[in-house]
């Protein structure tokens, strides 16, 4: 390969999975980020206060024995691995997660009711399963699937469970036995199923701190904006001015974004980015002046008074997230400029968001707020709604014929982890570097 020149957009974990592996290769990609900072939806902030806030819930879990030592390597072994605990919020209850394997002390009109569907659900003729609810019915029955996962639903994903496939869900939902539930129901002590046991977390500096050694793998350029892309004579615009010329690019740029930005690009594939669904995300941090806030590391909300879906403890992730003896609170608030927009400011929801939390119990009238913030994270989660996969089809379809290789969550369109976007980057490094060879 005669030096080929490979750029590659964004500075996020599928960004410098792309710039790991085309090290491997000998290549210094040159990488572009509009941010001021690296690290994408991978970065973390430490404020005045002391408090240390990742940008969402950010935890590493992956089994890839490779990644978990690619991992490693880049905090120098400096990490905590942190046996996890997961409860949920329901009408005053709080039972462990997942809800369906630990139904005792919920209402027992409830839990007859849960159990009495479950049978029935099971002795059923087979069900045709079309959308996620379909899929629920038949896994737990009606009482359950319309009291909490529906539920979380709307919160999470905004759009009702008719209108969700289930492309996602791989093994994020367990599909318990009878004995299980029944076990669950009559026992406090019932196993904990979940496909996440245990995570690392880094010891000091956040999540983005996984990104320390792959940082110099790339030629990084902050502060620039990417305004236009011309396939036919490679050439990228900036919203500063700078231009650059590219033999292989590869992107994260969420495709809603990146499809309008390539010049000629068919009405058809503009026209299918509009239908890509994904929620808008408001973070509110909260520091408090005590640790003992939760036992859980995140805890999930049902009910639909509760402003949040989500709420995660970042101090009990690392002890330096938080200065000595205080705690800290992530709440997510979901909008979706398809089914639910985001308007007013982010700052909004800190009120709201500090009423719930007394609601529920989990601050106290004594307890002192020592700070509180919020932030707009434009692209959350990926919304698997019926008009996804064709979509994604004719966009994917169309960058890998003009050779554009996308990768991460939002170049994916995918429900993508942290081991997942890292290693859609090196898919899509390998996808480059063909398309180099071919070149040639």
């Amino acid at each position: 390969m005669s030096n080929p020149n490979f750029i590659v957009i964004g500075s996020g974990m599928a960004a410098f999975g792309a710039a790991y592996r085309l090290h491997s290769e000998g290549i210094s990609p040159v990488m572009f980020d509009k941010n001021s900072y690296h690290g994408g939806h991978t970065t973390s902030f430490k404020n005045e206060s002391g408090f240390i806030f990742d940008m969402g819930p950010h935890i590493s879990y992956t089994k890839d024995p490779r990644i978990q030592e690619v991992f490693a390597d880049s905090v120098d072994q400096k990490y905590e691995t942190i046996q996890i605990y997961l409860n949920n919020y329901w009408r005053g209850h709080w039972p462990q997660h997942p809800v369906q394997l630990h139904l005792h002390g919920l209402p027992d009109d409830v839990v007859v009711k849960v159990i009495r569907d479950f049978v029935e659900e099971k002795n059923a003729p087979e069900r045709t399963v079309r959308n996620y609810a379909d899929w629920l019915y038949a896994s737990f029955g009606k009482t359950f699937s319309e009291t909490f996962p529906m539920q979380y639903t709307k919160k999470y994903h905004l759009t009702a469970a008719e209108n969700l496939s289930i492309d996602w869900l791989g093994p994020r939902i367990y599909r318990p036995s009878l004995e299980e539930v029944l076990l669950g129901a009559l026992s406090p002590t019932a196993p904990h199923v979940h496909y996440v046991t245990n995570f690392r977390y880094p010891t000091a500096g956040g999540f983005v701190r996984y990104l320390t050694k792959f940082v110099p793998l790339g030629n990084l350029k902050l502060g620039h904006e990417l305004t236009g892309i011309d396939p036919n004579s490679h050439e990228l615009s900036f919203a500063n001015g700078v231009t650059a010329r590219y033999d292989q690019l590869v992107s994260s740029v969420p495709l809603p974004e990146l499809i309008p930005m390539i010049k000629g690009a068919p009405s058809d594939v503009v026209d299918a980015t509009r239908r890509l669904a994904c929620s808008t995300c408001v973070l509110v941090n909260l520091g408090i002046n005590r640790e003992d806030i939760s036992k859980a590391h995140m805890t999930y909300f049902y009910d639909e008074d509760m402003c949040f879906a989500r709420l995660g403890f970042p101090h009990m992730l690392s002890a330096q997230n938080a200065p000595p003896g205080m705690g800290s609170i992530q709440a997510e608030v979901y909008f979706s400029s398809k089914y639910k927009p985001f308007t007013g400011k982010p700052e909004d929801w800190i009120e709201p968001v500090i009423r719930d939390l007394r609601r529920c119990g989990l601050l106290r009238d004594e307890d002192q707020i020592l700070t509180k913030e919020a932030r707009l994270l434009k692209y959350a989660n990926i919304i698997f709604d019926l008009e996804r996969a064709e979509a994604v089809k004719t966009v994917h379809a169309y960058l890998d014929d003009i050779g554009i290789s996308y990768c991460g969550r939002y170049g994916e369109w995918g429900y993508l982890w942290t081991d997942e976007s890292f290693k859609s980057g090196e898919k899509a490094a390998e996808r480059a570097l063909s398309g180099a060879l071919t070149q040639k």
